[in-house]
């Protein structure tokens, strides 16, 4: 998908203008045929899967938005600026992404906590979209649902909490997107470590998708396949596995039923939830 676009439509062809300063060159988009795909299997693609978060107080699943285009309110209350609270922000960045991918209206606010100053700087390294100071915000204000992120063991007012497990290790002078992925390779309910073996491995992943990313854009577009969309957002909407989305990533990126178009498409699908920057490097020389 080339970002500001939205998903083709089955069956239907376009070009995209010459390449300009972005590196995306004449791509027709036609659809990609999966043959042996029933088309039970590819209606299940587009049914409409609701995102369930686990609620830390009863540990239960819970709908993240009761409420079809209901407002939904996603609230972090780090305590600190430390890696534990960065995972914090990181963990409510990602549910503001995946809420809004499924056409949720959302408010996030940022909460409490010591040196929110310097969390919110490393947030934005971290790729963490901006939010609003919560401080002054009470309950009762509309929402369809509040959603308390914080970390593991820590309070919020009355409404569902998401707990963050804790990271470990040293991330000072660590690049900020090696560190994402690095945080986002493991469930947030599982403590993380962090330190030079899994940032080196981080970054060398990174490196490798956005080269294979600006070089599938070479190719003729095509869509996602139902299968491979539907197990993206499988993954995304149970709990918020960003875990399972990568394992979808790496699958996709060695299948050979696939056409360099459709991992393009795939990879920048997937991106708008991990916020990796994997479409970085397009334009770039071959």
């Amino acid at each position: 998908m080339i970002p500001g676009r939205g998903p083709p439509t089955p069956g239907k062809r376009w070009t995209v203008p010459a390449a300009g300063p972005s590196g995306v060159g004449n791509r027709t988009r036609r659809p990609e045929k999966r043959p042996g795909i029933p088309a039970r299997a590819r209606s299940r693609a587009y049914a409409r899967l609701v995102l369930r978060i686990t609620d830390a107080r009863t540990g239960e699943p819970v709908d993240a938005a009761p409420a079809r285009r209901g407002l939904t309110r996603v609230e972090a209350h780090p305590q600190g600026s430390d890696p534990t609270n960065l995972r914090v922000l990181l963990v409510a960045d990602l549910l503001v992404r995946a809420l809004e991918l499924g056409g949720t209206p959302v408010w996030a606010l940022l909460t409490g906590g010591r040196r929110q100053a310097e969390l919110r700087a490393a947030g934005a390294a971290l790729g963490a979209r901006p939010f609003e100071d919560g401080g002054g915000f009470g309950a009762g204000l509309g929402e369809a649902q509040v959603l308390h992120v914080v970390s593991e063991g820590g309070t919020a007012p009355d409404g569902v909490r998401v707990a963050v497990a804790p990271v470990h290790g040293e991330t000072d002078g660590a690049d900020p997107a090696a560190l994402r992925l690095a945080l986002l390779a493991r469930p947030r309910s599982e403590p993380v470590t962090v330190g030079p073996p899994a940032l080196d491995a981080a970054a060398d992943t990174l490196d490798r998708w956005r080269r294979a990313v600006a070089d599938w854009a070479r190719r003729p577009s095509r869509p996602i396949p139902d299968t491979v969309r539907a197990e993206l957002r499988t993954a995304w909407e149970d709990d918020l596995d960003t875990a399972g989305v990568l394992d979808v990533l790496r699958a996709v990126e060695t299948d050979p039923g696939l056409t360099d178009g459709a991992r393009f498409e795939t990879y920048a699908y997937a991106d708008r939830l991990l916020g990796l920057d994997l479409t970085r490097d397009l334009g770039t020389p071959a």
